[in-house]
């Protein structure tokens, strides 16, 4: 963990992926490994009884943690007084919700985490952000859902901050004929989770009446609820475009278990990693999987010091793309897809750590 700033320091966070960086990154994940295996009983109960030390030799071997086992255990690696903050996922209801907690130190690499990554994407300019969710700053910064630090940690690249919707979840008017009047002419983001821009824009936005042509919009999250009105990637962006006049559609990819390490779509449809993670897809027997074979998505990251979340098999579907292809985005970093959530609604291996 000592050298987490060698790689915040970076300035590009696309940056060839060498040998000297995985030989650096594979011995960030073993320390933080070999720190919560120390410091966090039920993570060191977790991984004796599931994985050999004496077979570690590469990163694929380092032991990972099954995600929905946050949602059960509270894991931490640090005493309660110094907890800084905690967030939770979302969930219908508080049991079904993983529950991340982290001190000082680790929230502040995140931050940077984050701030490397959205400047290398969008620039380092800031400009102004048309969220499309309601005001919930004044909400505690100590304790708070994912969607609300995802609100959070967006809006380091906004020069000031409106919110599309009102305390009822309406679409308040006013305030986007505000922000239009004012910034339309120039660039600007609109940030929201897929299953609102799909409900606010697509079908309630009149759009003969508004169009958001100089926009960057920003989306992710998922349909949640809106699983069943799910469309393709390349629609909505066709409708955005067609409809909005929207032509700088970004998606992006990442947990609440992992905040701060997230994946940006590339203009070509592909997620690419950044050098603060990897991804590794394996099969429901948890066999590493080589490029093209679509299986759960095993994510790994430098960033999680106060909670065991570096190394997480996850519930989603993926495949990597062939390290040989060379994509026109000319972005370095594993390029990967998303394919959707796993059929079974827990990844096999999920055990008890009391």
């Amino acid at each position: 963990m000592d050298n987490i700033e060698n790689f915040l320091n970076r300035n590009d966070v696309f940056e060839t992926q060498n040998f000297e960086h995985k030989k650096k990154f594979f011995n960030m994940i073993k320390s933080l490994t070999d720190f919560h295996k120390n410091n966090c009983q039920k993570y060191s109960n977790f991984i004796r009884l599931t994985f050999s030390s004496d077979l570690i030799k590469k990163i694929e071997d380092l032991p990972f943690l099954p995600v929905q086992i946050f949602k059960t255990n509270d894991l931490k690696s640090f005493t309660d007084k110094d907890t800084f903050k905690k967030i939770s996922s979302s969930g219908t209801s508080g049991a079904n919700r993983s529950k991340i907690y982290l001190d000082k130190n680790n929230a502040q690499n995140q931050v940077k985490a984050l701030s490397k990554i959205l400047s290398n994407k969008f620039g380092r300019t800031r400009h102004p952000m048309l969220i499309v969710d309601k005001d919930l700053s004044k909400i505690s910064k100590k304790e708070f859902s994912a969607s609300i630090a995802a609100v959070h940690g967006f809006s380091l690249i906004a020069s000031k901050k409106y919110y599309l919707l009102d305390k009822n979840n309406k679409i308040n008017y006013e305030i986007l004929d505000e922000f239009l009047t004012k910034y339309s002419s120039k660039k600007f983001f609109i940030f929201g989770f897929t299953s609102f821009i799909f409900n606010y824009f697509l079908n309630n936005l009149d759009s003969s009446k508004y169009k958001f042509k100089n926009a960057a919009l920003i989306h992710g999250g998922g349909w949640k609820k809106l699983e069943k009105q799910k469309i393709s990637n390349e629609i909505f962006k066709n409708l955005l475009k067609k409809n909005f006049l929207i032509e700088n559609v970004v998606n992006y990819y990442g947990l609440v278990e992992q905040t701060g390490s997230i994946f940006f779509e590339c203009k070509y449809g592909y997620f690419v990693n950044t050098i603060f993670s990897d991804v590794i897809i394996r099969d429901k027997n948890f066999k590493i999987l080589p490029p093209g074979k679509k299986g759960l998505i095993q994510l790994i990251s430098i960033l999680p010091s106060s909670y065991p979340g570096h190394n997480i098999i996850t519930e989603d579907i993926g495949s990597i793309v062939d390290p040989n292809f060379k994509c026109g985005c000319g972005l370095n970093g594993k390029h990967f897809l998303v394919h959707g959530r796993s059929k079974e609604a827990e990844v096999r291996g999920c055990s008890d750590t009391k």
